[in-house]
């Protein structure tokens, strides 16, 4: 088994810091995991002054090196092996196949990253060439591209420690794009981030890249990740995680003397339609596929269905409540997590209007391996309580039972931001949804047919966000390879000298990609008049 150093990797070197110790605790067992320590301002002001040194040098590296850096990531973390998914799965409890599949996923998005940053026209080059003689005025020679924002603050999630993790989406597409990384590793697994950064590490020493191009902070104090977002030298965030932690960071991010974009995905309910004609159609087939989808990963994905709005189907609900009994029980992630699980169902089956379906005992609500649990209330009541809209993390979700479709429409248009929205329809509902499908389009970043959302394609196509609180900016994606647009800006260069502009924007195209040179779009060089 891999030995690990319980320490913090910052600019190239494995430090200790001497802040107070924490442990991650095994979600299966109880057991507590060997102690690590919290990094202080020092460790945060070396990493995050390593991170613009680096920049300096990293933003400017070519298209073609960069893309191998991604690739020997990829390839560093394969060669970690199988201790990779057991240690991990010490910390996390997810289990060794989903583990296994997850690790694909993330090897997968970060050789798609290294495929869009060798082609190189992900930038977005433009150009429109000068008009000298133009009446009024000439017109210039303008020229503009995406480029790299700086340092990048990012913070690791805790449902998905490979994909969301140290060295995951966030962390890979602001590599792509030039950008350098401090991570806030996630205290729930901090061997697994330890792991991660010794793969990074061996990536850099083999492709030559800066020290501070990545640099891996170790804690689990509130002040670590104040000091990291508030620090001037970072110039962005990515984060996957709480509404509250997404508000304190975009609060104390907004705070600063220069403000920074943070990119967060925070809570989601991922509303699910059925009409009543489908349900007639289907229902005990629906009715099992929803349970799977809502206990998958103890319901502690982003994309976890929170919210079920049907017309009244007394056959739907039992088929349904009977699927939900027959999931077996399979851990939280931790205990916070399951603490707050508990609490959020106690709130709502503390409102009069709610009723606990699946009830037998108060057992069913154990923190750490709870069974699922399906709350009910009315479209009248749900319209009337805002709270009910609030996310509960973990295998629960509330069936809105509505007494006709003009219900179910004013549910749809009183929901808030959501990453995902599901229709189940037939197409005898033609009406209904042509009335559905655009209040859903400004509520839900992914609408999904007669499917379910917990499971998310890495693809081109994809979109992984929404309105507010899902994301702090819907028109963003942390899933796929638009990504990486979050961390960059346009530059626009005018009436720059030949031989000092990039070669994205240079007249003969030395990079083969495709422009938009005076409104069309061509991978041909620029035809000067």
């Amino acid at each position: 088994m891999t030995q690990v150093n319980q320490q913090s990797y910052i600019a190239g070197e494995w430090v200790s810091p001497t802040g107070p110790a924490f442990c991650a605790q095994n979600p299966v067992t109880s057991e507590l995991l060997s102690p690590f320590y919290n990094c202080q301002t020092q460790e945060v002001t070396t990493a995050t002054h390593a991170a613009w040194s680096a920049f300096l040098q990293f933003s400017r590296i070519s298209p073609i090196k960069r893309s191998e850096f991604l690739s020997t990531i990829a390839e560093e973390i394969q060669a970690l092996g199988d201790d990779l998914l057991t240690l991990c799965n010490e910390e996390c409890g997810l289990g060794i196949p989903r583990l296994t599949g997850e690790r694909a996923r993330t090897l997968n998005q970060i050789n798609a990253f290294a495929k869009i940053v060798k082609d190189s026209s992900w930038v977005q080059a433009s150009i429109d060439t000068a008009e000298p003689q133009r009446q009024p005025l000439p017109k210039p020679d303008l020229r503009k591209m995406l480029k790299p924002i700086g340092p990048i603050a990012v913070f690791g999630a805790s449902n998905f420690p490979f994909a969301f993790g140290a060295l995951g989406g966030d962390t890979i597409s602001a590599l792509a794009a030039g950008n350098t990384v401090v991570l806030k590793g996630h205290p729930t697994h901090p061997t697994t981030n330890a792991l991660l950064a010794r793969a990074i590490d061996k990536a850099i020493t083999k492709c030559g890249m800066p020290n501070g191009v990545f640099s891996l902070l170790q804690g689990n104090e509130i002040s670590l990740s104040e000091q990291l977002v508030t620090d001037p030298l970072i110039q962005g965030v990515g984060f996957t995680g709480s509404l509250q932690g997404g508000r304190a960071i975009m609060n104390a991010a907004a705070k600063r003397d220069t403000p920074i974009p943070v990119f967060a995905e925070m809570g989601s309910t991922n509303p699910m339609f059925f009409t009543h004609k489908v349900l007639q159609q289907d229902a005990n087939n629906l009715a099992t596929k929803l349970a799977a989808s809502v206990c998958m990963g103890t319901g502690q994905f982003c994309t976890s269905p929170g919210i079920i709005v049907i017309e009244k189907h007394p056959d739907f609900i039992e088929a349904f409540t009977q699927g939900l009994n027959s999931q077996p029980k399979t851990p939280m992630l931790n205990k916070n997590i399951g603490t707050a699980f508990v609490a959020g169902v106690k709130d709502f089956i503390a409102y009069n209007d709610v009723q606990w379906l699946n009830k037998k005992d108060n057992a069913l609500l154990e923190p750490l391996m709870p069974a699922s649990i399906l709350l009910s209330t009315s479209a009248t009541a749900f319209l009337n309580n805002e709270a009910m809209q609030n996310e509960i993390f973990g295998p629960a979700t509330l069936l809105v039972e509505c007494d006709n479709e003009q219900q179910m429409l004013a549910v749809a248009n009183v929901l808030k931001g959501n990453l995902t929205s599901s229709i189940h329809a037939t197409e005898q509902d033609q009406g209904l949804i042509a009335e559905l499908l655009p209040v859903l389009e400004q509520k839900a970043g992914r609408i999904i047919f007669n499917g379910f959302p917990t499971g998310v394609e890495v693809c081109g196509s994809q979109h992984h966000g929404g309105p507010y609180p899902a994301s702090s900016n819907g028109a963003s994606t942390s899933v796929g390879i638009d990504a990486i647009h979050r961390f960059a800006k346009f530059v626009a260069y005018q009436d720059t000298p030949a031989y000092l502009l990039p070669p994205e924007l240079a007249d003969e195209n030395p990079r083969k990609i495709v422009r938009r040179i005076n409104g069309c779009f061509t991978a041909s060089p620029v035809k000067q008049s």
